[in-house]
């Protein structure tokens, strides 16, 4: 199948071939479809937090601070091209003024468009844009009276100007305060500052960064980084990484044959975010706080994200520790007396979420202690979860595993069987979305760090059609981070507040109201 060519390129790349052999496999069979036992809601699978216990367990975070590493894991490497795509669009097909205004305007697929320039002023880079007409000798003010949209856009999106197109989405400006703005990245160092600075006033970011912008993005972040340790009165180290090029996957053709680019060599993928679980692995850290680069609000709103944010901490402190008890109490005891196996078996159940396998009580003494010692010694998660409101995206679920078990995990429609009218109806009768804020523990009772590679489950990919070149292909992503990458994680769900969650996917997103800084 491989020429020496490529086994020469697969080599370079850090790829086995066992791998890519395996990948081109999946292609031809596909991935199976997980079976939902139910939706996981308040009470059943999600706890909620009253005042009490918010209190409770900020307080548990707060003493653990001093004397754990911390670090805020950002996954930054998407390019904001996406967040433009309307304009992108609206620059095909509007070239003129006056009566093509009032043509557009009256189309509902356009009314969001005219929102934005009707308010342009309000968006964060509008003062960078205003500046850089004023280079060029032109008024914006003026531009926008003539309706000259279009000259707008270039100067927002192309090199000829901001050349926002072109950036990672960390680098746009999102919130403007009075008298300045804020990019995402700046946004990040104020909550790790008020979230997670350790008692020598640092404060551990890890921002993931693709190649191509790795420099800027790098330079930017060390320039700001000064502003914000005079300010919050910190110490940031910063560090960054790519995502691999040993997790892309192959791409093949239709016909589940290696698709080649032009010069004849194989084409490699970026695997999507599941990814960056190898990034992840790399960290050495007590806690780990993950949050995407685009969910930030502005001051006004942290208050109840920065609450939440340590609660969710703490519970995971407060979870470990008796984990960790557990797991010491059975290396030092080999002759467990039935009591406390039974309460390690509640705990798993009804801490951990866990339904047992039905053949479970059927089981020797001794297999069930290794059940319970095999599903205490995991990595921990700590999910915060909002209600679902109509976002697109997955959700929480209780899911049936391969060793009979069902527990908690992270689903995305295409990891189940659509078709399937009962799998469907529990689908839809999610009521909560995809985290919004995780915090992990990677280490194991014993202080080592856990492999964090064999908790994936490499069979909740999912493939899908692109195109290169005008042709089609197949394409593959590896586990989601949040999804079949943590799948065999300890997880823990906790409902938050719905303004903990503000992702911004389209520039209208930076409108809304969560996004305007000192409204």
């Amino acid at each position: 199948m491989f020429s020496k060519e490529d086994l020469s390129q697969i080599k370079e790349r850090g790829i086995a071939v066992s791998d890519v052999e395996s990948q081109i496999e999946k292609f031809k069979k596909g991935f199976p479809f997980l079976n939902i036992v139910k939706p996981a809601s308040a009470g059943d699978g999600i706890l909620k937090l009253n005042e009490n216990t918010l209190k409770e367990f900020i307080n548990v975070y707060e003493n653990a601070l001093p004397e754990n590493k911390i670090i805020k894991f950002v996954p930054a490497s998407g390019a904001a091209t996406r967040m433009f795509k309307a304009l992108f669009n609206f620059l095909e097909i509007y070239h003129g003024t006056g009566t093509e205004y009032a043509d557009f305007i009256t189309d509902r697929s356009f009314f969001s468009m005219f929102n934005f320039f009707e308010n342009i002023s309000t968006f964060a880079f509008y003062n960078d844009l205003k500046a850089l007409f004023l280079e060029k000798g032109e008024d914006i003010e003026k531009i926008l009276e003539r309706q000259e949209y279009q000259k707008i856009i270039e100067f927002l999106l192309f090199p000829e100007g901001l050349n926002y197109a072109n950036l990672p989405k960390g680098l746009i400006k999102f919130h403007k305060y009075d008298g300045f703005s804020r990019r995402p990245i700046g946004e990040h160092m104020v909550e790790g500052a008020q979230t997670c600075k350790l008692k020598d006033k640092t404060v551990h970011i890890h921002f993931t960064v693709s190649t191509e912008h790795k420099k800027n993005f790098k330079e930017i972040c060390l320039k700001e980084k000064k502003f914000y340790e005079s300010e919050y009165d910190s110490h940031f180290e910063l560090s960054f990484s790519e995502q691999k090029s040993s997790t892309d996957t192959i791409a093949v053709d239709l016909q589940d044959k290696p698709f080649r680019n032009a010069d004849g060599s194989l084409l490699f993928r970026p695997a999507g975010h599941g990814a960056l679980i190898e990034n992840l692995n790399d960290l050495e850290a007590d806690a780990i706080f993950i949050k995407n680069i685009d969910n930030v609000v502005p001051d006004r709103l942290r208050e109840q994200t920065n609450i939440y944010k340590k609660a969710l901490a703490g519970l995971l402190f407060y979870y470990q520790n008796k984990i960790f008890s557990y797991l010491g109490y059975l290396d030092a005891t080999p002759k467990l007396e039935n009591e406390m196996l039974l309460e390690m078996i509640d705990f798993i159940k009804d801490g951990l979420f866990v339904a047992l396998p039905d053949n479970f009580e059927k089981k020797s003494k001794a297999d069930k202690i290794e059940f319970v010692r095999e599903k205490l010694n995991r990595p921990i998660r700590v999910c915060g979860m909002v209600a679902n409101e109509g976002e697109p995206g997955g959700g929480p679920f209780w899911v049936e595993n391969a060793d009979g078990t069902a527990s908690l995990h992270i689903l995305e429609s295409s990891q189940i069987d659509q078709k399937n009218k009962k799998q469907k109806e529990l689908w839809e009768k999610a009521t909560h979305f995809n985290p919004v804020d995780l915090v992990c523990a990677t280490k194991n009772y014993k202080g080592k760090k856990f492999n964090l590679q064999k908790f994936v489950d490499p069979k909740t990919g999912f493939i899908s059609i692109k195109s290169k070149d005008g042709k089609d292909l197949k394409a593959m992503e590896l586990p989601g981070l949040w999804n079949g990458a943590m799948s065999d994680w300890n997880t823990i769900f906790v409902e938050v507040p719905i303004i903990t969650f503000n992702p911004v996917k389209a520039i209208w997103d930076l409108l809304r109201k969560e996004h305007q800084g000192f409204i």
